[in-house]
């Protein structure tokens, strides 16, 4: 076994991997960019060592920079966990060449199945069935065309390099097809390097599941069973779980003996995913997607139903020690749920966010697991993935896992900044996903019932948000001068205490609370007063709003008051009378606003050009998400801040469009 091993990545992953290697007695070796000096895998590391700037390209992406950081520690392998590196033929040949063992597949492996094109054609002579689509390498925008119209619509375009949905792009009508590819070549561009596309027929309800396998260097391959990855946006996966509640142990042996078979045929060794599309109506019928050549994101819940450490397995692996297990030795006990957690915004589009986490809290308890890369204090940038933490819950069935992941998911907390917590919690309670009715589609179709929490502003969140501010203003201590009292000190009922109060994403509602917090009456907007106490319990603000209690976590970021409970949270603050007057000047001139801290990729008009409502202006991509802007009335290009390349803050100005006059 190791003795150094270098782990190639950050956040959750690289926190991950160090566990196992802590609980090996194996040193582990952070690297960190400058934006991650503060990150928590770089603190949990035995030795962390800076390998270049922010940007990925010059630092968690230089092969010379990780290679010449192993050599300065001393390791003897490196585990790129997953993303950056981790699929990359000309790494692993790097390793190689330094003399440091690639926790991973052989690079003629990863190099057969990083190519989807040619994945296709070596799993297919082993006899696993293929989706029909294009098997032509590095096909022109015209040859596409050509191989779509052979294929017949519906078509998806994946990028014949990576993974994890970046660059895909389902295309229904042909007139879509000219922008489907230009949108999906500039994003595998960006994400791998690389702009070939491949075309596949896009089978309707299906279902994503994946095989786990592990293979030794010495000809044992084996399957750990399955994954159900069918709940996921825009192909990125949101919830996973283990075992599939559509196969039968036989359509499990099946699948599974097919994935050994993709696995000997490229000559596999180490951890590997071989991704299968399932008919929902016919679960007999599957077919070959792709293979990861390396540990996926949601790997947690074929661990805890198998009961194996699959970094364990992969570094004894690497080393040359056989596998500890056959194939008759795999147990699946029980039901996994994982679900990501991501710093995004559900509400507007599911766009990244970002900001200092200014608290946060972990769930725990029996059957909970929580993969996190994130601490209090640190910031969340747009330089990488939004992925934050996975929570994980094991139960005897589907039922308490589920059960087990809403009830932890309701105590997660992360302040400073918006997460998709509450959209996960709506997405477990739906009944098709208790029914496990689910297809790769389901999330596309119900999305909007699921983000309407995270729209609605429940009316407690101004109240407490008031009754906090109403806390924060009375003096403490036991002698309390009357005229310190918020309102004033007078004969007959208390003065009312009024803010405008603006949550983020939502119009200003006025709020008027008058008494002491412990005893205090409310209004909301035009309602009623209603009795309103709050108190601090544990670190907790509980508020009494007309007799039902809730309670929140708090924090205050200058004027910004963050409130969580239940899995979502907000941001509040008071609104000036002049930034309301302002606001409603900006609106009616047509400013276009950046939705995220980003880089503008794409300027598509000029200053000066006449342009329709609708029309794009500007592409700002975000944790490795593009977004368009486009013209909010029909008018003239007065002001064009955007330049390509530049970095952008949350809510910059990128252009201002006077309308035409009616």
């Amino acid at each position: 076994m190791f003795s150094c091993v270098l782990v190639a990545n950050r956040g959750e992953i690289a926190v991950r991997v160090i566990r196992t290697l802590r609980a090996m007695g194996v040193r582990s070796v952070a690297v960190y960019s400058d934006a991650d000096a503060g990150a928590r895998h770089v603190a949990e590391a035995d030795v962390a060592l800076r390998i270049g700037p922010a940007a990925a390209v010059h630092s968690y992406l230089s092969i010379p920079a990780v290679l010449a950081a192993a050599k300065a520690a001393g390791a003897e392998a490196v585990h790129p966990g997953y993303g950056f590196l981790a699929e990359n033929t000309a790494f692993a040949a790097a390793c190689a060449d330094a003399g440091l063992v690639f926790v991973g597949p052989p690079a003629a492996a990863i190099e057969a199945m990083g190519d989807k094109i040619r994945a296709k054609q070596t799993v297919a002579k082993a006899g696993v069935p293929v989706v029909p689509g294009s098997d032509g390498a590095g096909l022109s925008d015209a040859e596409l065309a050509t191989a779509v119209e052979e294929v017949g619509y519906p078509v998806l375009l994946k990028p014949s390099a990576g993974g994890g949905g970046k660059g895909m792009r389902e295309v229904h009508r042909a007139e879509d097809l000219a922008d489907a590819i230009a949108s999906a070549r500039r994003e595998a561009r960006g994400s791998f390097g690389d702009d070939t596309l491949l075309v596949e027929r896009l089978i309707t309800n299906p279902r994503h599941i994946e095989i786990q396998v592990m293979a030794d260097q010495h000809g044992t391959v084996v399957h750990l069973g399955e994954r159900e990855c069918s709940l996921q946006r825009r192909h990125q996966k949101i919830v996973e779980e283990a075992p599939s509640a559509l196969l039968t142990p036989a359509q499990r042996d099946r699948m599974g003996a097919a994935a050994v078979e993709a696995a000997r045929a490229v000559g596999y060794t180490g951890a590997g995913t071989v991704e299968f599309i399932v008919s929902s109506d016919a679960p007999d019928e599957f077919f070959f997607m792709e293979m990861n050549t390396r540990l996926q994101v949601e790997h947690p819940v074929t661990e805890m139903v198998t009961g194996l450490d699959l970094v364990e397995l992969q570094l004894r692996v690497a080393s040359g020690e056989p596998l500890p297990i056959g194939q008759d030795d795999v147990r699946l006990s029980g039901h996994a749920v994982e679900a990501r957690v991501y710093a995004e915004d559900p509400a507007a589009g599911f766009l990244p966010t970002g900001g200092r986490i200014l608290a946060m809290h972990e769930p725990a308890g029996p059957g909970i697991r929580v993969d996190s890369g994130v601490v209090a204090g640190g910031t969340v940038g747009s330089d990488y993935d939004p992925m934050l933490s996975k929570v994980v819950a094991h139960g005897t069935d589907r039922d308490e896992a589920l059960r087990r992941l809403d009830a932890a998911l309701a105590d997660t907390v992360l302040l400073g900044l918006g997460t998709n917590v509450g959209f996960l919690r709506a997405l477990l309670a739906d009944p098709d996903v208790r029914a496990a009715r689910l297809d790769t589609g389901l999330v596309g179709r119900r999305v909007d019932d699921w983000t309407a929490t995270d729209r609605d502003l429940p009316e407690d969140v101004l109240a407490a948000a008031a009754a906090h501010a109403l806390l924060a203003l009375e003096p403490t201590g036991s002698v309390v001068d009357p005229f310190d009292v918020p309102g004033g000190w007078r004969v007959g009922d208390p003065a009312w205490t009024t803010w405008r109060m603006l949550v983020a994403g939502h119009e200003p509602v006025e709020v008027r609370i008058r008494g002491r917090a412990a005893a205090a009456q409310v209004c909301v907007g035009d309602a009623a007063p209603v009795p309103v106490a709050a108190r601090y319990v544990g670190g907790s603000l509980a508020v009494t709003l007309d007799g039902v209690t809730r309670r929140y976590r708090c924090a205050q970021d200058g004027a910004v008051l963050w409130l969580a409970r239940d899995g979502h949270t907000w941001s509040v603050r008071e609104q000036e009378p002049l930034e309301a007057a302002r606001h409603a000047e900006e609106s009616a001139g047509g400013p276009v606003l950046s939705p995220m801290p980003g880089t503008v990729t794409v300027v598509e008009v000029t200053e000066g050009q006449s342009v329709e409502a609708g029309q794009r202006l500007v592409v700002v991509e975000a944790m490795k998400m593009e977004h368009v802007l486009t013209s909010p009335v029909a008018g003239v290009v007065r002001e064009l801040r955007a330049r390509a390349g530049a970095t952008v803050d949350r809510d910059a100005v990128l252009a201002v469009v006077e309308p035409t006059e009616e």
